[in-house]
């Protein structure tokens, strides 16, 4: 072989050049015997969350443990809006008047399979996202950024519709017992529902522009019965209803209300975006 061009131009003998490359390369007794090792890279928040979901979350008609329940959100707890690329500074988030009745609500998916998905909704000032439910699904919901108030239920017989807690008239109100009625301020503490718990029922109310990281396990699917309902409250005072004696007896300090199936509010308009903050890695 002929001589080689280095980097400069620079014509390298051949004997040269593999001296150059030998004295480069460390021994083995310099090494401790072994090959250096590449520095792993940091997981991110995101990345951690993500592995996580997918060692919790095992399909339909499963609810996570306790211990996993406390591990997904001690993760959710410390994520910040910089993990999913967002910043206070920007415009979205600068509290002003908004006119409109009910602003846009924009929603986007980070990751979604049959198991779970992860999903980010964008609220802007006096958005509210109506009363609706998550059936046979466990639900986290960690507020970013913004203020928001929530107000949740249960129904108050889970077990059966018909048996002593509904009203006897056509409207086919369903008892329903109130869980949460508040508002948030981020940085705030992961709020969990469950299939029948924690307030499977809930509206948000945006007070200033926020954004919420929801993690939804297993996801809304029409095709397995997952269709999402809305509903509208009614003061239990209003309506009387059978099994009263029932009602009587556990009422105590809890908070009632009647919930009515709605379709959904003919005002509400959500639109989907790309998400493009760090992705994950199904690796």
């Amino acid at each position: 072989m002929g001589a080689e061009v280095g980097v400069a131009g620079v014509a390298v003998p051949p004997e040269a050049k593999r001296r150059r490359v030998l004295a480069a390369k460390p021994t083995a007794e310099g090494a401790g015997g072994k090959r250096p090792r590449r520095a792993r890279r940091p997981q991110g928040a995101l990345q951690r969350l993500f592995q996580a979901c997918r060692a919790v979350f095992r399909g339909p008609g499963t609810v996570p443990a306790p211990a996993e329940v406390d591990l997904l959100r001690a993760i959710l707890d410390r994520m910040r809006p910089e993990d999913v690329g967002l910043s206070s500074d920007m415009a979205f988030f600068r509290t002003r008047d908004v006119a409109q009745r009910n602003p846009t609500i924009t929603h986007t998916t980070i990751y979604k399979s049959e198991k779970f998905s992860m999903v980010i909704l964008f609220l802007p000032q006096n958005a509210v996202i109506p009363l609706h439910n998550h059936p046979g699904m466990t639900v986290f919901s960690k507020l970013l950024l913004g203020s928001m108030h929530i107000k949740s239920y249960d129904w108050a017989d889970p077990d059966a519709a018909g048996s002593g807690a509904s009203s006897p008239d056509k409207d086919r109100l369903r008892l329903a017992e109130l869980v949460v009625d508040d508002d948030f301020t981020a940085p705030c503490d992961t709020s969990v529902l469950y299939p029948t718990a924690g307030g499977n029922m809930h509206r948000f109310r945006a007070i200033a522009p926020c954004a919420i990281l929801d993690i939804l396990g297993p996801p809304y699917s029409i095709e397995e019965d997952r269709d999402c309902t809305y509903y509208t409250d009614v003061p239990y005072s209003e309506h009387t209803m059978t099994g009263t004696e029932i009602v009587r007896n556990e009422q105590g300090d809890r908070r009632l209300a009647w919930l009515k199936e709605i379709e959904m509010p003919g005002d509400l308009k959500m639109c989907n975006v790309r998400y493009g903050g760090p992705q994950v890695s199904e690796r």
